[in-house]
């Protein structure tokens, strides 16, 4: 692999949604400019992106890949992006690296949920974008319509830059209107544009034009005289309003017939920005914000966008050069953990296969393998000029499961795979329950835990069950309580004895106090840690359903000790006895966790949403429009809410989509309650 110049690269990010054929569009560019020989397939696992063993067995991408095209003393670092939902998160990194970005949907589907989510983040990374009509040879094939359905997800307008020659059974190719030539499938040579076309070309042509001339003042005002514009005019006046963003320049193409591909590629390298025409990044200094610019003369600042584990190589961790250039075999700064890393050989991934490189220039996108702490989201920098790169936000979790292992081995490993498996993956997440005792890993849907647990599986030889995991309740109090417990305990020698009187009140602020009230020397100072640790005891295990118990005060009001019996583990056993009996005196309530729950539906599911919301104890905080969109924003147990990402995308045929984040706790209703209460009572009886 050469090197390329910052001017020479374009970073694209390719999305869409499931199975509009993004895969096999990176094979016919590979192919097309000859760094393959033939085009795999899906079907048969022989793609170069989809290189893992799971996404062949799923015949599906599961994960971003890397596919370096060279094509005219250019470099397009192409990201193939998965377009499940469930792995938005790969999405998200590779934008958060592009210049630019290809939105393909198919001809018969057009925009589907993956799309509307892949055209959300573009525009909050705010990217340049073109929109690809793929698959234009199928079935009832329709180009304006799937145009018209992705113009539903913008108020930009969207121009078309190529025309279908025929569509489904009837394509023959392209009609460029840049050139106002066809292009036949096959790859064969330009035609004169059909005359039954001739009319509809010209038409399109003319709207193309009056687009490219908004592109420049200076341009517009020699169109609006009259003037004819060059075929370098209209394309600087286009890359001008694909930069700004104004309009999204509309292809078609075939991937399987080879058709629109190098005009596909030429518009890349025309239209889109390279690093350097990019905006500045805002970085964090020692002292001050600093702008960095793609220069090769700027500080070096390396952005980590993504780290996998590979069984052969290790771990393999993809950065971004942000400013500065870089070189094989050097020491950097990781501004987050605090450690240096040294970077062996650098390389660019082309699916699985690594091309070393040695110098990589301003926006360029490598790979090194095995540094020990860095992780996906970290800046690499030279020590001396510290500083650290925005990392994107990604959605909160919505999924979760609990984990257990499946073997003794598996549970001495379970910890650091998840660990390892979760700095992989920005939407993965896992952390231990106190009050369930249970490991949790939360990712955005059940298909990516599924991939995360075979990959534990798979690249880490861990066993893991799943199971669907207990709610997180609490248990507190709501009025003032009071009891008394004395231990007493004569079975030959030493004797054990303590007596504590107790009382306990709801606490408005804070988990827990403990004090003393006791007055007279009824018990000695060096008995009350031993009485406050009974307490804490009971506290972490339940008082009555087995759930940590919160915003209790207590307070020591009396007791009686023994000069020879008493001992801090007879006043512990007291202490934590006489806060059960206190607790049970004090209206004791169970606790859930609420979500702030936003969930955005199409028009004609908003009556099934509301009822199934109202279904799971919702209380609606507002409904908004967005973009033809209900929006509708509520409050939720968390205990409603554990399979919902499923039946949501079942109501909706999959077009609706939420997010979820905790708010608060408050009191389970008294009838559910008491339900809980009674299964956790039976859990403790089969326990035993």
């Amino acid at each position: 692999m050469q090197e390329y110049a910052t001017a020479n690269i374009r970073n694209i990010a390719m999305v869409s949604h499931s199975g509009a054929g993004k895969t096999m569009l990176g094979e016919a560019f590979l192919l097309y400019t000859g760094a393959i020989n033939r085009m795999g397939s899906v079907e048969d696992g022989s793609t170069v992106s989809d290189y893992q063993e799971e996404e062949q067995r799923r015949g599906l991408s599961l994960s971003t890949s890397l596919l370096p095209i060279e094509y005219q003393k250019h470099k397009i670092n192409l990201m193939d992006t998965p377009g499940a939902p469930d792995f938005v998160g790969e999405t998200i990194s590779a934008m958060s690296v592009a210049d630019g970005v290809l939105v393909v949907v198919d001809s018969v589907a057009g925009a589907q949920v993956g799309t509307e989510l892949a055209w959300s983040y573009a525009s909050k990374f705010d990217l340049p974008r073109f929109l690809l009509v793929n698959r234009m040879h199928r079935d009832s094939a329709d180009f304006f319509k799937a145009m018209n359905s992705a113009s539903q997800l913008t108020q930009k307008r969207l121009i078309p830059v190529h025309l279908p020659w025929g569509e489904g059974a009837d394509f023959k190719g392209i009609i460029d209107l840049l050139d106002m030539k066809a292009y036949p499938i096959g790859g064969g040579a330009a035609e004169d544009i059909p005359e039954d076309m001739q009319s509809a070309a010209e038409s399109a042509r003319a709207e193309l034009v009056e687009a490219a001339a908004e592109g420049s003042d200076k341009l517009l005002e020699k169109y609006l005289e009259g003037g004819e514009l060059s075929g370098a005019e209209i394309m600087q006046g286009l890359k001008g309003v694909v930069t700004g963003g104004l309009f999204v320049p509309v292809f078609a193409c075939d991937a399987s017939d080879q058709v629109g591909v190098k005009q596909l590629l030429d518009a890349f390298l025309e239209l889109m920005p390279s690093p350097a025409d990019a905006p500045a990044v805002k970085a964090q200094g020692a002292k001050r914000e600093e702008e960095l610019k793609a220069s090769d003369s700027g500080p070096l600042a390396v952005y980590v966008w993504k780290t996998t584990a590979d069984p052969f190589v290790g771990k393999i961790t993809y950065g971004r050069v942000v400013s500065g250039t870089l070189k094989s075999d050097r020491r950097l700064w990781n501004q987050q953990k605090e450690i240096e890393e040294r970077l062996g050989t650098l390389a660019t991934m082309r699916g699985g296969e690594q091309l070393p490189l040695e110098t990589l220039y301003a926006g360029d996108l490598f790979t090194v393998p095995k540094l020990s702490e860095t992780g996906t989201g970290d800046t690499l920098v030279d020590k001396g000029h510290p500083l650290t790169l925005p990392v994107p936000d990604y959605p909160s979790a919505l999924y979760r499961v609990a984990v257990s292992p499946k073997t003794q081995a598996d549970a001495s490993k379970m910890g650091t795979t998840l660990t390892r498996l979760c700095e992989e993956d920005m939407t993965l997440s896992w952390y231990n329950e106190a009050a369930t005792h249970q490991a949790i890993l939360q990712g955005m849907g059940d298909q990516h835990i599924d991939v995360a647990i075979r990959k534990a599986e798979e690249k880490f030889q861990v066993g893991l069950n799943v199971e669907e995991p207990d709610v997180p309740y609490l248990e507190t109090i709501t009025q003032p309580g009071a009891a008394e417990y004395r231990h007493k305990k004569q079975s030959g020698g030493a004797g054990q004895f303590g007596e504590v009187h107790l009382r306990v009140e709801p606490l408005p602020e804070g988990d827990f106090e403990f004090e003393s009230a006791v007055v007279g020397g009824a018990i000695s100072q060096n008995f009350f840690p031993a009485i406050e640790k009974g307490i804490r005891s009971v506290m972490a295990g339940g008082a009555v359903a087995g759930y940590p118990v919160q915003k209790v005060k207590a307070i020591v009001t009396d007791g009686k000790e023994h000069p020879v019996d008493s001992k801090p583990v007879a006043f512990e056993i007291a202490g934590r006895q006489a806060f059960k009996l206190a607790i049970k005196d004090a209206g004791p309530v169970l606790l859930e966790p609420v979500m702030n729950v936003r969930v955005t539906v199409p028009e004609a599911s908003m009556g099934d949403v509301m009822g199934d919301l109202n279904s799971r104890r919702a209380r609606v905080q507002g409904m908004d429009q967005e973009m033809g969109r209900s929006v509708i924003n509520a409050q939720v147990p968390l205990a409603e809410m554990l399979k919902y990402t499923t039946e949501l995308r079942s109501m909706t045929g999959g077009r609706g989509t939420f997010t979820m984040e905790e708010s608060h706790y408050e009191q389970v209703p008294a009838h559910l309650a008491q339900e809980i209460i009674d299964a956790r009572a039976h859990m403790d009886e089969e326990e035993e």
